[in-house]
């Protein structure tokens, strides 16, 4: 299977951090015409420093379109000069799954046509709308897999970093957890739930995903900005380390074309190391920022092609198909596809 990205990648939904502004540049004068008055009550109030927004994205944009490339040229090094600390937990095995989740997966796949009771009494369904906790892994992977993150941190290994709102973390497919863990992990265990829990999302043909860790600490990263994420469904894992603050928390759902409701009510989840979060990923979600401690959060954008072939969830438009390495951003060039972008 080949995918790709759409073309917007290259010019939508570029965050500026220091604005706290997601923006699409396609030259400096559109950006101006469309942001130069929310930019000037946020603090971009000079020539200077709108230019040195301007080079910020444009350096954003060179960064996307040499992403592919760069990140097999990064996969080809550490794989040869990287050595684990912990080999084996590159391969899943169930015995690194907490019990809870095993009895979630098989009640799921038992129960495709029956209904969802027996679901219910297994997950945790959450306050905010469709979002569902559950144990997934067992507290020793858990800090076998940070310890190992911590380890590739120290290697003089070269390290992609998630996305312009995550500045610290791994980006495990170059580290080499995609085929024999990530893959099986979504394929076999995570698609039995959401099949049943977003069958309007794709959640049953869920064929991509893109997986990475964040770090949140004191004077790096600590917080992350309220956003949506370029996926169908969200998984979110709190590894660990100990930390205090950091909870996460849920608002509306992104609607294309509309104004952000200055008026939305945040719901507000705590999240502990060993548990997973389930939501989808346009539901508009961020986490306050942690006071104390060291926080891994694996996360996995899970795509579908048959929901993203027909409308791009960042551009809202059919996509313009640019060829790439990997699973790109989920799209490929088969035409069966699942509705739900009115959703």
């Amino acid at each position: 299977m080949t995918y790709y990205v759409c073309r917007c990648f290259f010019s939508n939904n570029i965050f500026l951090k220091q604005y706290n502004l997601h923006v699409t540049y396609k030259d400096e004068e559109q950006f101006k015409h469309d942001y130069l008055q929310i930019l000037r009550k946020r603090g971009c109030n000079t020539e200077e420093k709108i230019r040195e927004a301007c080079r910020e994205i444009q350096k954003e944009i060179s960064r996307r379109r040499h992403l592919g490339e760069e990140s097999l040229k990064r996969r080809n090094v550490i794989s040869s000069h990287y050595t684990p600390v912990h080999p084996e937990i590159y391969h899943l095995k169930e015995e690194y799954l907490a019990s809870e989740f095993l009895a979630l997966v098989q009640a799921c796949k038992a129960n495709k046509s029956a209904s969802l009771e027996e679901i219910f009494d297994r997950i945790k369904v959450e306050k905010a709308e469709r979002v569902y906790t559950f144990p997934i892994f067992t507290e020793e992977f858990c800090r076998l897999f940070v310890e190992e993150l911590s380890h590739f941190e120290d290697s003089d290994c070269p390290k992609g970093r998630p996305n312009t709102m995550n500045k610290y973390g791994v980006l495990l497919n170059e580290l080499g957890f995609d085929e024999d863990f990530l893959t099986p992990l979504r394929e076999h265990y995570i698609a039995a739930i959401t099949s049943l829990m977003y069958p309007d999302w794709g959640g049953a043909f869920l064929d991509s995903h893109k997986a990475f860790v964040v770090k949140y600490k004191l004077g790096q990263d600590t917080d992350l900005n309220y956003h949506y994420d370029n996926a169908e469904i969200t998984l979110n894992v709190s590894l660990g380390k100990t930390f205090t603050g950091g909870e996460l928390y849920f608002g509306d759902m992104f609607r294309p074309r509309e104004t952000s409701n200055q008026n939305a009510r945040f719901t507000e989840i705590s999240h502990v190391p060993s548990i997973a979060l389930l939501h989808r990923g346009q539901h508009r979600h961020g986490a306050s920022p942690i006071t104390s401690g060291e926080r891994y959060n694996l996360i996995i954008w899970m795509r579908s092609s048959a929901v993203r072939n027909a409308c791009c969830p960042m551009c809202f438009e059919e996509p313009d198909l640019v060829p790439t390495v990997g699973f790109g951003d989920g799209f490929t060039k088969q035409t069966e596809t699942v509705d739900v972008c009115t959703v």
